[in-house]
This record gives C-alpha cells, sequence and structure tokens, in this order.
C-alpha cells in the first residue's frame, strides 16, 4: 500500500457519530431504524470521499471468466493482489423460495460471501431483479402497465408481493456474525427506474405509484425488524437535470445513497453521461444530506486497454463520490465481463488505476463500521 493510500486508511478507519436518523414519515420508532454500526457505515460513507472513492464489482467473489465459487477467487485479486472495496450481489429469486438467485448463486453463498466482506471492513451491496408479480414472467417482462398497481395495498398482488418483501426481510436479518452483530449492507432495489426495461419503469407505472412502492417496500422491511440496511436510489443517465431526477425519488427519509446507473457504448456519449449525471447527483447530494456514488458502469469486454486510467478515472474527476461499481464477470457469457483478468487487455492498466492515490479496495477501507 502506497503513502497517500496509507493516509486514505486512517481518515476512512476514524470513528464518526451520526447524527441520528432522518425525520421519519411512518409509525416505526426511529431507535429501530439502523444499528448503530449501520450509523457508522453511514457517516463513513460521508466521509470516504475526502481522500479518494472506493471501487466495486459485482459478485467479484462468486464467480468470473473461467471459474465459479472458488473459495477465496476474485478476478480484481488476481489483477492487482487486492479486493474490492464493494462489491454487490443480486436477491433475485429469493422471493419465489428458490435457493440460488437469477445468475445461479446459493444464497447461502451470497451469505457467507457478505460476512467475508464485513471481516474485510468493505461494503455489501445488493439489488433485486425480481420476478413479475402479475404475469409470472422476469424482471424485463414488460408485457403489463398494472403491475405496480397490483402489488399496492388494496391491489389484487400486494399480499403476495408482501410476502416476497419479508423473504428479503429474513435474509437481512440474518446476516450475522457469530457473535450476532448485524452485518450492515446496501438496498438499492427498484433501480434504472427511469428507462422502461423493468416492470417498474418510467413508462409502466406513475409517478406515485413508483414513490409508494419505495414507501411500501421499506416500511414491510423495518416493521419486519430490518435495521442493518442502508437505501440507494439509483436511476439511469437518462434525468437531464435536477427537476428529473427527483421526479420519482421517494423522500429523504428513505434513502440514505444517490447514485445513477450508465454503461459506455461510444465514449463521447458515455462521457457525456457521466458528467451530467455526477453533476446532477452533486448537487442533490449536498442540498438533501446524501451519499453519492456511481451505483453501476462498464465498458464490456473493456476492449480499450487504458480505458481505467484514459476514461474512468477523468470521468470521475474531482466528484465526491463514495464509490463505483462496475458489473459481473460472467462465467457463462465470456464476452460479457467488466473488471479485468489475468490475461485481459487493460489489466496492465487496471494496475495503473489501482495504484492511484484515490482509489480505494478492501485493505485501504479496512472497517467503514467503526
Amino acid at each position: 500500500m502506497n503513502k497517500f493510500k496509507e493516509v486514505a486508511l486512517t481518515l476512512v478507519t476514524t470513528a464518526f457519530v451520526a447524527c441520528g436518523p432522518a425525520q421519519k414519515q411512518s409509525n416505526i420508532s426511529s431507535s429501530s431504524i439502523r444499528t448503530a454500526e449501520t450509523e457508522n457505515l453511514l457517516a463513513n460513507l460521508k466521509k470516504v470521499s475526502f481522500r479518494g472513492f472506493m471501487f466495486g464489482h459485482h459478485d467479484d467473489t462468486n464467480y468470473g471468466i473461467g471459474w465459479d465459487g472458488e473459495e477465496g477467487r476474485s478476478d480484481v485479486k488476481s489483477i492487482c493482489g487486492d479486493y474490492p472495496a464493494v462489491i454487490s450481489f443480486d436477491l433475485g429469486h429469493i422471493e419465489l423460495g428458490d435457493t440460488v438467485s437469477l445468475d445461479n448463486v446459493p444464497f447461502n453463498k451470497i451469505r457467507k460471501e457478505i460476512l467475508k466482506q464485513y471481516a474485510r471492513g468493505g461494503l455489501s451491496s445488493l439489488s433485486w431483479h425480481l420476478r413479475n408479480p402479475l404475469t409470472g414472467g422476469d424482471a424485463w417482462d414488460v408485457s403489463d402497465t398494472t403491475v405496480v398497481r397490483s402489488i399496492l395495498p388494496g391491489g389484487a398482488n400486494h399480499e403476495k408481493f408482501a410476502g416476497w418483501v419479508s423473504r428479503v426481510s429474513h435474509f437481512m436479518n440474518s446476516l450475522q456474525t457469530e457473535s450476532g452483530v448485524k452485518i450492515p449492507v446496501l438496498f438499492r432495489p427498484w433501480h434504472e427506474h427511469t428507462g422502461s426495461w423493468f416492470w417498474w419503469g418510467e413508462k409502466l407505472c406513475k409517478t406515485e405509484e413508483y414513490k409508494a412502492l419505495w414507501r411500501m417496500t421499506v416500511d414491510i422491511l423495518r416493521n419486519d425488524g430490518v435495521n442493518n440496511v442502508l437505501y440507494a436510489y439509483s436511476p439511469g443517465s437518462e434525468p437531464q437535470d435536477t427537476v428529473q431526477y427527483l421526479k420519482r425519488y421517494p423522500g429523504d427519509d428513505l434513502i440514505d445513497v444517490i447514485g445513477f446507473d450508465t454503461y459506455q457504448f461510444d465514449q463521447t456519449t458515455y462521457l457525456e453521461n457521466m458528467v451530467k449525471s455526477l453533476s446532477i447527483v452533486d448537487t442533490i447530494g449536498k442540498t438533501h444530506d446524501k451519499v453519492i456514488a456511481i451505483t453501476e458502469t462498464g465498458y464490456e469486454g473493456i476492449p480499450d486497454p487504458k480505458w481505467w486510467t484514459g476514461t474512468l478515472l477523468p470521468a470521475i474527476g474531482d466528484y465526491p463520490i463514495a464509490y463505483v461499481l462496475v458489473w459481473r464477470n460472467a462465467r457463462e457469457r465470456i464476452t460479457h465481463f467488466y473488471a479485468p483478468y489475468s490475461g485481459q487487455v487493460s489489466a496492465e492498466d487496471f494496475v495503473t488505476f489501482y495504484n492511484h492515490p484515490k482509489t480505494l479496495f478492501a485493505a485501504d477501507v479496512n472497517s467503514l463500521y467503526k
């Protein structure tokens, strides 16, 4: 670890006392909203950007190019010798009572990897590509525009959906160390809603229905005793200004982290979307006192050998993000990867990216919960 990262380590591991949970609009007592470790996580996420940003990778320790489920393995670690500071996982199919996720990862394996990431001091983030509760299709089934309405209170599928959320609650509450400490995680449901490729998307439900979906989800989790979760709001890069970004924002009392998802298809458009979206979340983060992040990004196949330092790093610039997360390295689709692996064309540049004083990996953060 270089000298600059040692400075970052000192800053990130300093204990901060949060100012207390935001004002609630429901009848759940404020003392039950977050554990002390979760409050510390939120406070430390607000401080990380003082010295840099954390790097994240989806399903990093579950599988990669040419391997699946090997203990301790990571494509990122194979390149730079360290794990990502943020690892994300998906809960899709947990709502069905299945034992494995939509990406064929056992939920017990995801739980174990979250415990390991907590032991490293890093952050685990959870998305949820859940099935369509009305049609039975997948998250991308947009054949019906009444799905969200059907699961809100009074809707035909409300009780069914409430049971689905409670299965998420059971998983969240099961994230405990041997000594009984509940592990804080970041939960990022209902993402990319400014597009229309998920059944909760822009053209699939009304603005107030989307907001009600968020509030209902969080209320069910909190009523189930889930107090080890921070919540992330992450549209795509469609919003052109802060007004559009906040159009479906469910409320400050429900959200802790704001971000956006955007991917590179051509460099010019990607850089334009990054600068625009970073400016938007930076402004809102300051006015609403929220952590900001790039919640999903990447360049499929990373054909540019200098993408990490030539595109991603300059695009982030001096914006005070807590983390940037790239998507998964699919073992079943070997051209579908967003982090380098041994021998990949951008691997050398990734090492330069890793050694940059602003990039933080697992060994740099040490602990976000104290």
